[in-house]
């Protein structure tokens, strides 16, 4: 992808309609969402039934990777409580900057498999957020999704995350 690539600009054509759409869910609705720590702006965008989401440690070895959320609550527990240590964070001025504009030029999605009404998208992270100290947070990892059309709109069914992410 080139260099000049705008993060906050949707990468699929307006006919497009589901990519763009799930592309709008997982990359500025959860962006937004998670810099505010309101569970509340992402809540819909989950099938609450069956919802499984597995960690991959950041391990290169599927035997590392653990099933951290049996259910969509234990999900949001960690969701929520990495939200507000981040709020807490650049509340704080631990960052140089604006950090949303980090978490989004770090953002890629770019690939996503649509068969029917199930699709596998392909999340990555490289990039690195600026810290007030001179420090910088890394963040460099993927994340599969598997989401489901559920009543005409793409929703969240579980994902694989954590996953290490190799840029070479």
């Amino acid at each position: 992808m080139p260099s000049d690539r705008d993060p906050f600009k949707n990468p699929f054509p307006p006919t497009d309609t589901d990519r763009r759409a799930i592309w709008q869910m997982l990359v500025p609705r959860d962006i937004d969402a998670f810099v505010s720590a309101d569970w509340d702006a992402v809540a819909g965008d989950f099938v609450t039934a069956n919802f499984t989401g597995i960690s991959g440690n950041f391990q290169p070895d599927p035997q590392g990777y653990t099933l951290a959320f049996p259910t969509l609550d234990a999900y949001r527990r960690e969701w929520l409580r990495q939200a507000q240590d981040f709020v807490a964070e650049r509340d704080a001025g631990a960052f140089a900057g604006d950090p949303r504009d980090g978490i989004f030029a770090a953002t890629r999605l770019e690939e996503i498999e649509i068969d029917g009404d199930a699709a596998m998208v392909r999340k990555k992270f490289d990039g690195q957020l600026a810290k007030s100290d001179g420090s910088f947070e890394r963040m460099n990892w993927q994340t599969l999704y598997i989401c489901r059309r559920e009543d005409g709109r793409w929703k969240i069914a579980g994902f694989v995350g954590y996953l290490p992410y190799r840029t070479e």
